[in-house]
């Protein structure tokens, strides 16, 4: 996470989204929003997951110097109370690399934040804590590293198995320096195993050399877990690569499209990955050989191969990228694009014949950083889309509703 036929009429006439004023090829619908749970003063950092009691959302909330850390659940009609998962002041709370939470298949929940280990601006541990689906409280706080070392350890992911495990991902800077932000070593990508009881195995390299600060994703196939990430090559080539388990090892990093971006500083945009059982869609940011190019690619066997990317937005795209799988051959994708003097959220609707259906936009949103990466989830028949929203210096969480099965069933 479309058709041959250019229903596009029959499109607009059914989906439910935010007044598109700009771009001719984009009209204008209605919206439609939901309630939240009473997210606070100062919400940001929204992270959407969605499992089979309902949709999670996650979020920081600062107050007085002091983040909180909490979360709600959705039924489809009506969010729960407001519940903490952690508070600190000792947090590393970055726009890009946000805390987020999961579930596996009996309902226990694992989530993560980053606490500083030293006074270094760029010294902090992944936190974990889990809670039972039967239990009231939320575990100690565990790492998922057992490297000791000042520096950074951020941009994971979490990612439920099929026996009720987590396979978390991280970018693990243990082989660099922390002073002054002066690297010796590389970054690299590294996971673990965390069981039901909470106990995380030791971790494992899965690349020894890869971009800084862009977010990673994963995915469950048939076959096994499977992460995408930013690689960084010797040469400051950073294409978009994967790693796969299949038959317990992990193989080799992979690229997904050798496009070719040579940068010498991290972009801070990373890849997204959704399915269906082994049908894979990633979507990416590049800017490659000057054109920043929102990219979409499908795979039919669990990510062992790919097909030549689609071009979703070229444009003016800022990335800030997320994908849903809508259905067998058909993704939704979403980012952020320039248009004239503003910043929007925009979709589009992506077939695996390479077909695109006309860009929507979902929200009027800035540009700055502290605007974050929106989110986007699927839940019953709906896509869900949140994301933070500032107004007089003070931030909070905004989330809107698009029903899925009428573009889905529209374009076929």
């Amino acid at each position: 996470m479309k058709s041959k036929y250019p229903y596009t009429i029959l499109i607009l006439s059914l989906l439910l989204i935010y007044s598109c004023q700009q771009e001719e090829e984009q009209k204008t619908s209605n919206s439609n929003t939901i309630s939240l749970p009473e997210i606070g003063e100062n919400g940001k950092l929204p992270h959407l997951f969605t499992y089979k009691d309902g949709l999670l959302l996650s979020w920081v909330n600062i107050d007085s110097n002091q983040a909180h850390f909490q979360y709600s659940r959705f039924d489809g009609k009506s969010w729960t109370s407001a519940n903490t998962i952690a508070k600190g002041d000792d947090w590393f709370v970055n726009w890009a690399d946000y805390p987020m939470i999961a579930a596996n298949n009996q309902g226990d929940l694992l989530a993560h934040y980053l606490a500083k280990s030293s006074p270094a601006t760029f010294s902090y541990d992944v936190t974990l804590r889990m809670k039972n689906q039967f239990g009231e409280n939320w575990s100690a706080p565990f790492l998922p590293h057992r490297d000791s070392t000042k520096t950074e350890h951020g941009f994971v992911t979490l990612l439920p198995t099929t026996n009720d495990a987590f396979q978390v991902a991280w970018l693990d800077g243990r082989h660099t320096s922390n002073e002054g932000h002066e690297h010796k070593g590389a970054m690299t990508l590294r996971t673990a195993l965390v069981d039901p009881a909470g106990s995380a195995s030791p971790s494992i390299e899965l690349d020894h050399k890869t971009c800084d600060c862009c977010q990673t994703a994963g995915y469950m196939t048939n076959d096994g877990p499977v992460f995408v990430y930013r690689d960084r090559s010797d040469d400051e080539i950073r294409d978009i690569y994967i790693v796969r388990q299949v038959d317990g090892q992990w193989t080799e990093p992979q690229a997904i499209h050798h496009d070719g971006w040579e940068i010498a500083g991290c972009p801070v945009n990373g890849p997204r990955i959704d399915g269906i059982g082994n049908e894979l869609a990633v979507a990416w940011f590049t800017a490659a050989a000057g054109k920043p190019t929102v990219k979409l690619a499908f795979s039919t066997d669990g990510g062992a191969n790919f097909r030549e990317p689609i071009v979703v937005d070229s444009i003016q795209p800022y990335g800030r990228v997320d994908v849903v799988m809508a259905s067998p051959g058909k993704a939704v994708v979403s980012w952020l694009s320039r248009d004239n003097d503003k910043t929007y959220i925009k979709a589009r609707l992506v077939n695996d014949m390479g077909e695109t259906i006309e860009t929507y936009t979902i929200a009027e949103t800035k540009a700055a950083r502290s605007s974050g990466f929106p989110q986007m989830a699927k839940y019953g028949n709906d896509l869900y889309f949140a994301w933070t929203a500032e107004q007089d210096e003070r931030s909070t969480i905004k989330m809107k509703r698009v029903p899925l099965n009428t573009v889905v069933k529209a374009s076929l």
